[in-house]
């Protein structure tokens, strides 16, 4: 209980946070856009911490072939492409505010929306085999890769390509674009809003297994 009192606390302080430092960019024109990174990129964080703990839950089953870690694996995956997509949608209107419209196919851009559709397929193969065994063993092994193409996607594909996005190197080539200003009160606030996010996310990932497997064990009664 004491843990989910601080959880508030966190998400309290990054939600007045936010709104109560200046925006977290050194940039004259629209700053106050920018403010959206303290949610956004906590949710990029998430989505990676939630695909990676899918990868560990896959191992793990594929170790010891107990049918809970299936469980975990796939609620993990379901928890992280939630949050890909809350990414996805706060980066649209970062776009839309900062480059005048939802979405311009920048590298970071495409790389979520290619990350999207590896997990998109990775439930589409688990809705696709009705062996319970054959399923988790499948899906196991995908999640593994489904992770690797995670870590590419969203920290190797948009440092290597011109793109729009701060920080990223310009299609001209040479200089970076605009960063964010990583500074004490953009740390107060940023750090804490990635671990308030990280919460939630396993927060909700326990509350999925616990409800599946309360569902699963009222079955067998």
């Amino acid at each position: 209980m004491i843990w989910k009192v601080v959880l508030l606390l966190i998400i309290s302080w990054v939600t007045v946070g936010a709104w109560v430092f200046p925006p977290p960019t050194p940039v004259i024109d629209n700053p106050e856009v920018f403010r959206i990174i303290y949610f956004h990129f906590p949710m990029a964080i998430t989505t990676v911490v939630a695909y990676g703990l899918g990868m560990f839950y896959s191992i793990k089953y594929l170790s010891e072939r107990n049918m809970k870690y299936d469980l975990r694996e796939v609620a993990s995956a379901r928890l992280g492409t939630i949050f890909c997509v809350l990414a996805a949608v706060s980066g649209s209107i970062f776009a839309k505010n900062t480059w005048g419209s939802y979405w311009n196919w920048d590298p970071r851009e495409t790389s979520i929306f290619m990350l999207l559709l590896v997990y998109g397929a990775y439930f589409a193969l688990r809705s696709a085999v009705s062996d319970p065994d054959q399923r988790a063993n499948l899906s196991a092994v995908y999640s593994i890769f489904g992770f690797v193409a995670a870590i590419f996607f969203i920290f190797i594909m948009p440092r290597i390509m011109p793109g729009l996005h701060p920080g990223a190197p310009k299609p001209t080539g040479g200089s970076e674009g605009s960063i964010i200003t990583f500074n004490l009160e953009t740390a107060s606030v940023l750090i804490p809003s990635c671990l308030a996010y990280i919460g939630v996310f396993i927060w909700m990932k326990n509350l999925t297994v616990d409800i599946t497997e309360l569902g699963k064990g009222n079955k067998g009664v």
